[in-house]
């Protein structure tokens, strides 16, 4: 399995991906069109034909074997700066009464736009099949995770002082939002999947001209709505935990439509960014440990030709990386190539 920049000749099975992910994956719809322009405008990333502003970096996980997708991820230059990008703060308001001697807080929600410019690290999905505790399929997703801490940790340059990743919220057996049924269905005249599609679609100029523009009190939410503030997805919980374990933390924003966390950090201030280094290949004959357990993560340090995926084996005290003949064909490295590596067992 490796990381590689998605290229023209993938839309079909990107297709087949989106039509995968499922109620509340908003950044990649089933629309064959929309998908077309993702990639044209990921390819003009990867070969720096766009301003940094405006850079969609979209990665797919290939199998060596078939050739198939197993899953995709992405990371968003800037958010904000073409399309508004909305969330829900959560905050406080305090009431008293001298008269009463009395003293209250009250949780509200207001409509904010506080993330604009910053970086936002999405669109993580891994298929079914290549899920599993089997060595072919083990850490397929800490792979599509974490790459994306080394390629910008690689380009530092391009990318602002901020990262964040929205994680979906919660949905209940019938497959619906409480938080979207109590709250954002009285404000659109849509269900939740047409004013999900759009918002995929990057048509969000309706949230800022439908939504209230004043406080909203969650003690009127219902019960159901409330308690899913800040709650994902049973799907989303690993993705959630490897956010979390590279310093991402929640500070209080939300989905507007499914009351899902937004997780953030400073970019420098990420484990892997701060821990990832540069070493020298040298290769040596023979394939790989059917035994080894992966734990080192290998990324390439062109931005075009990028690759990333595990190895056996990390650098030695010379940053001298030696990789296996098969690794290095995977890489699509040579002896004298520098790489970018990660001991992802490593303590914070």
């Amino acid at each position: 399995m490796r990381i590689r920049p998605i290229a023209e000749g993938d839309l079909a099975e990107l297709q087949a991906l989106a039509r995968e992910t499922g109620v509340g994956f908003t950044s990649l719809p089933d629309n064959r069109e929309f998908l077309a322009a993702k990639i044209a405008s990921a390819v003009a990333a990867f070969e720096e034909r766009l301003p940094v502003d405006r850079r969609l970096y979209f990665f797919v996980l290939e199998d060596e074997t078939s050739g198939e997708l197993a899953g995709c991820c992405a990371i968003e230059g800037q958010v904000g700066r073409e399309v508004p990008f909305y969330h829900y703060r959560l905050g406080t308001l305090a009431h008293s009464s001298v008269q009463l001697d009395l003293h209250r807080t009250i949780d509200t929600l207001f409509l904010s736009s506080d993330h604009t410019g910053d970086a936002e690290v999405a669109s993580l999905f891994l298929r079914p099949q290549y899920r599993g505790a089997d060595r072919r399929h083990q850490r397929n997703g800490a792979l599509l995770s974490m790459m994306r801490w080394l390629f910008m940790a690689e380009f530092r340059d391009r990318f602002p002082d901020k990262v964040l990743a929205e994680m979906r919220g919660v949905f209940d057996e019938r497959g619906k939002s409480p938080f979207w049924e109590c709250l954002g269905s009285h404000f659109f005249p849509l269900d939740f999947d047409e004013a999900d599609r759009l918002t995929g679609l990057g048509q969000k100029s309706f949230i800022g001209e439908l939504m209230p523009k004043f406080p909203i009190y969650t003690p009127f939410l219902s019960e159901e709505a409330r308690a899913c503030i800040g709650q994902v997805h049973e799907h989303t919980r690993p993705a959630l935990a490897m956010l979390k374990k590279e310093g991402l933390r929640w500070e209080g924003f939300i989905d507007i439509f499914d009351g899902g966390p937004t997780v953030e950090a400073y970019i420098d201030d990420v484990r892997a960014v701060r821990k990832s280094r540069r070493c020298r290949v040298e290769v040596e004959p023979g394939g790989e440990d059917p035994a080894a357990r992966p734990r080192w993560l290998a990324a390439t340090t062109g931005m075009a030709g990028f690759r990333a995926a595990w190895v056996a084996r990390g650098p030695n005290a010379d940053d001298i990386i030696t990789l296996s003949a098969q690794e290095a064909r995977r890489l699509e490295v040579a002896a004298g190539d520098i790489l970018r590596v990660l001991d992802t067992e490593e303590t914070p």
